[in-house]
């Protein structure tokens, strides 16, 4: 195949189309930061429920805040899922993009590769989603809001 394209105009536009999956990258990113800060403060309430307030709670009242640490337990293993998912999509995207790169120097046809690296790292930040979600209705449902 005889191109007219020179090697810099080349990488120009593999740049041009490493660029969408560099804004996904970015969105993934962000979501890990949210993903990350809500396992913090689920690892900060579980700590003062075991070292604080289950200690000090009169027996009648440890069966509930025991209950609340399991819960907070279920909703730690989803966001820890949900951040795998989400960093297996991160892994894939850099994947697609060190594709190209690789594709347009050795002259390669990527692009069935490529879209396949692009559907799995959508079902992997699908799961992130789904199970980020699952974790919310978790905390919701778990929120009284006066005595309910």
């Amino acid at each position: 195949m005889i191109t007219d394209e020179t090697p810099l105009s080349a990488v120009a536009h593999t740049i041009q189309l490493a660029i969408a999956p560099v804004f996904l990258l970015t969105a993934l990113g962000t979501f890990l930061g949210v993903l990350s800060n809500r396992l913090g403060r689920i690892v900060d309430r579980a700590r003062v429920l075991e070292e604080q307030r289950i200690p000090a709670a009169p027996p009648a009242a440890q069966g509930r805040l025991h209950q609340e640490l399991t819960l907070l337990g279920r909703r730690r293993h989803l966001v820890n899922l949900a951040i795998t998912a989400d960093v297996t999509a991160a892994l894939l995207v850099c994947a697609i993009i060190s594709e190209l790169f690789i594709g347009q120097m050795m002259h390669a046809n990527v692009s069935r590769a490529a879209a396949v690296l692009f559907v799995a790292a959508m079902l992997a930040f699908t799961a992130a989603l789904l199970l980020f979600l699952r974790e919310i209705v978790l905390a919701v449902a778990s929120i009284r809001i006066d005595g309910q």
